[in-house]
């Protein structure tokens, strides 16, 4: 090997040793500039993160807030609603007399029964207690009746609707306590 290939290697080897140490100097200087970095920005990410759980924690506490009030005030609407179920084939029973005796509207006793009977009513209904209306010819929807059995329709229109409703159905409050009793045409 001559002088000058010699010096050649000598000056490549040095280039490409210059190049190393400059990019390893490089990736040193970076990694400072991240670590002057990274300490704020590790404190804004925890930061972040406690704000995030702060507000999830809120929204959870007032969403618990807003079900209990709901719970509350679902629970002192339907409160007697055990005595208001237990009443109901009494009322079942009151309508029927009623029914009956209209004939003898003149009748002290009957007019009695009846007074008693719009009082029994009127204090039901003040306590959140509804009729739920079912008449016959409403189409049968099986969220709202309860089918007890079926029969062959009178006429074509009738089919799938209702025929005849023999116990009425009552509301407490949005709540069906007691589901309408019907019979549906086939």
């Amino acid at each position: 090997m001559s002088k000058k290939e010699k010096i050649k290697e000598v000056v490549e080897d040095e280039v490409l040793t210059n190049n190393e140490t400059s990019s390893e100097e490089k990736a040193k200087v970076s990694e400072e500039k991240e670590d002057e970095i990274d300490p704020i920005e590790s404190l804004q990410t925890e930061l972040n993160n406690e704000r995030d759980k702060f507000l999830r924690l809120f929204a959870e506490f007032e969403n618990f807030k807003k079900r209990t009030g709901k719970e509350r005030i679902e629970l002192f609407k339907t409160a007697g609603r055990e005595i208001i179920e237990a009443m109901l084939p009494i009322l079942d029973d009151f309508d029927r007399a009623m029914k009956e005796f209209s004939n003898d509207s003149e009748d002290v006793h009957v007019q009695g029964m009846s007074l008693i009977h719009a009082k029994l009513k009127e204090t039901l209904k003040n306590k959140g207690l509804q009729v739920a209306e079912t008449n016959q010819g409403d189409t049968f929807d099986a969220e709202i009746h309860e089918a007890i059995t079926q029969i062959p329709a009178p006429s074509e229109d009738l089919k799938g609707k209702i025929i005849d409703v023999v116990e009425k159905g009552y509301m407490l409050g949005e709540k069906i306590i007691r589901y309408p009793k019907v019979v549906i045409g086939q």
